[in-house]
């Protein structure tokens, strides 16, 4: 498979984290988009690498894209902060434990979309939730999850928690 999905929701409240991933071969669509994301920066979208510390960046290659405009240090602190240090650890956690097997994370890159509610306060709430949402997005994506039967199954009795009504 060239192009692996996965998405998740952990935590509450306005430090929520949400993940969207892309994880594929960096000669695929998703080296494309993971090039993209890094060569193609716009005011309030400062797109990063995950790194476990300056000078040791995750494998798979991982590049993190804002959700939520940033408007303000406060934000960009917490992006490049405790967001950028739980997906950093996600991503190498998930080889370490084989959910990503370590023989392909030098062919492999990751595109990693981080929602951060704009008076989100609590650094390590925002830590603690973006790493559940992202170690849940890379083992459902790999996993293949949803299979179209859940989500079939699921369909009528789902509620979205931001629906509205």
């Amino acid at each position: 498979m060239s192009m692996f999905i996965g998405e998740a929701l952990a935590g509450a409240d306005n430090e929520i984290a949400h993940i969207d991933l892309l994880i594929g071969s960096k000669d695929g669509p998703v080296g494309a988009a993971f090039a993209n994301a890094l060569a193609r920066q716009s005011e309030g979208h400062t797109n990063l690498l995950a790194v476990l510390t300056p000078n040791l960046a995750v494998k798979p290659a991982t590049v993190m894209i804002t959700k939520v405009t940033i408007k303000g240090m406060k934000q960009a602190v917490q992006m490049f902060g405790p967001a950028q240090a739980a997906v950093a650890k996600a991503i190498a956690d998930s080889v370490a434990e084989g959910v990503i097997n370590k023989s392909d994370a030098e062919n492999l890159v990751c595109v990693c979309g981080v929602f951060i509610h704009p008076g989100a306060a609590d650094d390590k709430k925002i830590y603690d939730f973006n790493y559940q949402a992202t170690k849940m997005a890379v083992k459902n994506a790999m996993e293949g999850k949803p299979t179209v039967d859940e989500m079939l199954a699921g369909k009528d009795s789902a509620t979205h928690p931001f629906r509205g009504f």
